[in-house]
């Protein structure tokens, strides 16, 4: 299946952005009357047909509209310190799309390490991971966001945040798939390379977040963030038929 990324389609008959029919036309070799797929982002799989292979703006009539396309079972939310090194994030924005994560949330903190974050390329990044595996739901991407902005936020799901300290409420910290229930709405919070400071997570407990670990072992920022993207995906999908 070969599928495209149209955010403003609107059936029967729709045109691909110039980047798109190119890639379509001149890379991928489709033309009149071949079989594609679209989707808008929201959730909606257009399956289409090429009435027009112009390289610039080729158009396809659509055929069948299924919506929902196979929609997440759970609402993640994850919110991630950008890491020095741009690519590293990048790698974590692709990996979280293919795996499942509805909303990503750049996160600045005490011990941040990049406190600019430019949004363009991350989205590109994000679009090719739906596109690739093959999904009808596009995380989305929030602005750079404050740690205490953040947490005085409404939120009306679990909000977890994960550290490498000690426990500092009195319920302790737990593993987080083995709290983790199916279908659930859950907030996440990865710090940087240097961690939340201690502050930082007496100020989450006292906005509601539980403390979590993700094991033993020291794990970077993005590869933390993966981990429990993966751990929520697997704890939904177990309970999946």
């Amino acid at each position: 299946m070969q599928l495209f990324y149209a955010p403003e389609i609107t059936p029967p008959d729709y045109t691909l952005s110039e980047e798109e029919s190119k890639h379509c036309i001149r890379v991928l070799r489709l033309g009149l009357g071949d079989s594609i797929h679209l989707t808008d982002g929201r959730g909606a799989l257009y399956c289409a047909r090429i009435t027009d292979d112009h390289p610039k703006r080729c158009t396809v009539h659509i055929e069948q509209t299924i919506d929902p396309f196979e929609p997440l079972p759970y609402r993640l939310t994850m919110a991630v310190a950008p890491t020095k090194n741009n690519d590293r994030y990048e790698w974590f924005l692709e990996k979280a799309t293919e795996i499942g994560v509805s909303r990503i949330v750049p996160l600045e903190s005490e011990h941040s390490e990049r406190r600019v974050f430019k949004s363009d390329r991350s989205e590109k990044v994000i679009t090719a991971a739906m596109k690739q595996s093959l999904k009808a739901f596009r995380s989305e991407l929030a602005p750079l966001t404050s740690f205490k902005e953040l947490l005085a936020s409404s939120y009306s799901g679990r909000k977890l945040i994960a550290h490498c300290d000690e426990p500092q409420s009195s319920t302790g910290k737990h593993y987080l798939a083995s709290i983790l229930q199916p279908g659930e709405e859950v907030l996440i919070l990865i710090g940087p390379e240097g961690d939340f400071s201690k502050e930082e997570v007496a100020q989450a407990i006292e906005a509601g977040f539980e403390e979590i670990t993700l094991g033993s072992q020291r794990l970077r920022t993005e590869t933390a963030a993966v981990v429990a993207v993966t751990m929520v995906s697997v704890v939904n999908n177990l309970t999946q038929k």
